[in-house]
């Protein structure tokens, strides 16, 4: 990670400020229990992934003033998962229920909306953001109820209950999306079919998810009857992901991914990072999304670590470069269902060539994959744009279409020079 706000645009007061502010990395595992009753786990998780530990009604808001209630029956789920060492945890999420009459479908199938990145804080887990009609991609979320679907939305580890957000942990993003899927299915719903036809979906950290559940499926939930993943500007990748976000608007990402990577391995960041660096890896492990960026805009990693060198280097030497290489999509995995990925060249958080070598690892393998490039400027407008081309593909997967798939060839056709990926490196 780097400087925070290093740079003559800052001034000196701002930096002081932040500085000020920020707390111990210790502090992370020492976060209050949230206060409502149903975010408090219970003492033992049973070991039955998916499995229902309570539910409860909720609401969901598609406006912060609340005005605007989504069409959906809605629920709050509390779920059993896995963390990275196949420890049974509970997790929170979201059980949606279209209430459109004319929308409902006859197959009633149920889609994992895996969200993107919320921040790092409990506070931050979709399902107390739905709750205050915060949920940025609820746009997303009223489309899929509006074409019938039931959808699940999931928060991910350390997300709403208590302990620390395992943002970008490949394995547990992946589990905790298709758990949300047995959870879903065991809700006591007539329009929710105990078994039947299930798909993901996700974008950024979200489409890290899904292609993470869309490898682990066939040996984690074999029994899942899974029709197809969609998954937009997945970071399969993450070193290439942080050196093109180091000193970027962004970085407040590559500091949530260094942050809960190494509490979800148990690495020591007090070696690596300075005082500053310290500081401010505790106060993204509280913060929300956009607080995060509005903070850390433009930092620069080598800023913030003991030595100077900037975090793209140390995540090739050990004990990271282990942990960061356990991240990479597609490293002798693969999906059996058909994968739709979407990417823009121009995306400014998540370098293209990280989902387009991933395409190609994966049909190297032997897995039926399309990338769905787009020129859309900036992530944010990507992913608005992704909206028409996901909801095709999953209308054709339910309906048992087949899906035009890449081949490598092609794959390797579009590939980038490596300095176009890297815009904001030291």
């Amino acid at each position: 990670m780097t400087d925070v706000k290093d740079g003559p645009s800052l001034p000196r007061r701002g930096v002081d400020a932040i500085n000020a502010a920020l707390s111990a990395i210790g502090a992370l595992s020492l976060r209050p229990r949230p206060p409502e009753e149903f975010f408090t786990p219970p003492t033992e998780v049973p070991a039955e992934r998916g499995a229902l530990l309570r539910t409860e009604p909720a609401s969901f808001y598609l406006d912060p003033l609340r005005l605007l209630p989504a069409p959906a029956r809605v629920q709050r789920v509390m779920f059993a998962s896995t963390d990275r060492d196949y420890v049974p945890i509970a997790v929170t999420g979201t059980v949606l229920t279209p209430t459109r009459p004319r929308t409902r479908r006859p197959d009633r199938p149920v889609v994992a909306f895996a969200v993107g990145t919320q921040g790092m804080g409990s506070q931050c887990a979709p399902s107390r953001q739905m709750a205050m009609g915060r949920e940025y991609e609820s746009l997303f979320i009223s489309g899929l109820l509006a074409r019938g679907y039931n959808v699940v939305v999931p928060d991910y580890q350390g997300l709403g209950l208590e302990g620390v957000h395992t943002y970008m942990s490949r394995e547990v993003q992946g589990r905790v999306v298709l758990d949300s899927l047995r959870a879903a299915q065991a809700v006591e719903d007539p329009d929710i079919p105990a078994v039947g036809p299930v798909a993901i979906t996700g974008y950024s950290q979200g489409g890290g998810a899904a292609a993470s559940a869309a490898e682990l499926a066939p040996t984690y939930a074999p029994e899942l009857e899974l029709r197809g993943v969609v998954a937009g500007a997945v970071p399969g990748d993450l070193t290439l992901v942080a050196r093109f976000l180091d000193g970027s608007p962004y970085f407040a990402f590559l500091a949530y991914a260094l942050v809960g990577l190494a509490v979800d391995h148990g690495v020591d960041l007090d070696a690596l990072l300075n005082e500053r660096g310290r500081e401010l890896a505790g106060r993204v492990g509280e913060q929300c999304l956009f607080e995060s960026l509005r903070s850390f805009a433009f930092t620069r990693s080598r800023s913030l670590t003991a030595d100077g060198r900037p975090i793209s280097q140390h995540l090739a030497e050990q004990p990271l470069a282990t942990l960061i290489r356990g991240q990479r999509l597609g490293d002798g995995r693969r999906p059996e269902v058909e994968v739709m990925l979407t990417h823009s060249r121009l995306d400014d958080v998540v370098p293209y060539e990280a989902g387009r070598a991933l395409a190609e690892r994966w049909v190297g393998q032997g897995a039926r994959v399309r990338l769905q490039t787009t020129y859309a400027p900036t992530h944010a407008a990507a992913a608005v744009t992704s909206y028409p081309a996901a909801f095709a593909f999953l209308h054709a997967r339910f309906a048992g279409l087949r899906m035009r798939a890449n081949t490598a060839r092609y794959l390797r056709s579009l590939e980038q020079p490596a300095e176009e990926t890297t815009p904001h490196s030291d």
